[in-house]
């Protein structure tokens, strides 16, 4: 059995660092993704307001690469209302305006599966998709959703987009009452793409805290939604209620990035409607969809 090292720095899940076959992640590496999310040491507080807080990876401030951390209070959610909203995939397509498609393809195991995801990048960078092994686990009260980018060899990279990886992306949400919770959003993707340091530093001062604001909102209307649609649907919780087809591990691979094109967007400058609609702050959002 294989012990934790101590560590003030501790390391992302192994099948990403260390693994050259595809595992789903184990109770090491939920416990060292915990750990992450709950460091301070090395990491550049970067925005506070209003109950939510970004930090980026100190070290890497200044490389593509760089890790971020968003964190925001929940006051009237409840951690198993957050857990849900985070796993529905109906309900995502309704309220998270940067999706362009996904779905789940296939499933691994009880608590894991495999899912196609694209969102729209800010004006003019190309639109980004990936490939993900996502996981998840429930801790008494506290819940944990993490994923790492993998191959399918029915889904390879398409020509009107440009394939992401995820190195290590997830949620930690931890109850801090019966009807609130506090959730930590943890990510280092590879954008695949030299990204001009406005992009970095929107996501860092202005993206991430409207996406988890748009994502508390979406909280307190679901469960009115999931009232109308499919109550008692939850395979995350009811496994058995999965419709997903099986798959093996073996015919997953790790996506490595550097087997992947790589996109010069260092020069591209910010569009003005971005510009003009980053000023306009998280109220301008239509929440009309929620309904």
């Amino acid at each position: 059995m294989e012990k934790s090292a101590a560590s003030t720095e501790p390391q992302g899940p192994r099948p990403v660092l260390g693994r050259e076959s595809v595992q789903v992640p184990d109770d090491q590496d939920f416990r060292s993704f915990r750990l992450e999310c709950e460091a301070e040491v090395g990491w550049n507080l970067t925005y506070s307001k209003a109950g939510v807080s970004v930090w980026v990876q100190a070290m890497e401030m200044d490389r593509t690469l760089h890790k971020i951390k968003c964190r925001m209070e929940c006051r009237d959610v409840p951690a198993e209302t957050l857990y849900d909203v985070l796993h529905d995939i109906e309900y995502r397509k309704k309220w998270d305006s940067n999706v362009i498609e996904t779905f789940d393809i296939a499933r691994l195991t009880v608590n894991a599966d495999v899912g196609y995801y694209s969102w729209r990048c800010p004006k003019p960078l190309k639109n980004r998709d990936v490939i993900t092994l996502r996981s998840w686990l429930p801790m008494g009260t506290d819940y944990i959703i993490m994923n790492y980018s993998v191959k399918h060899p029915k889904y390879p990279p398409r020509k009107d987009l440009v394939r992401a990886v995820s190195i290590q992306t997830g949620y930690l949400i931890q109850s801090t009452g019966p009807k609130s919770c506090v959730i930590t959003y943890l990510a280092q993707v590879d954008p695949k793409g030299s990204l001009p340091k406005w992009v970095v530093n929107k996501s860092s001062q202005f993206l991430a805290p409207k996406a988890m604001k748009k994502m508390y909102k979406a909280c307190v209307k679901y469960p009115e939604w999931k009232q109308k649609h499919q109550p008692h649907f939850k395979p995350w919780l009811h496994p058995e209620q999965s419709p997903l087809p099986s798959l093996a591990l073996s015919e997953l691979s790790v996506q490595h990035a550097d087997s992947l094109e790589n996109i010069d967007e260092s020069a591209v400058a910010e569009s003005r409607e971005e510009r003009v609609g980053g000023a306009g702050g998280e109220g301008s959002d239509d929440d009309t969809s929620l309904t």
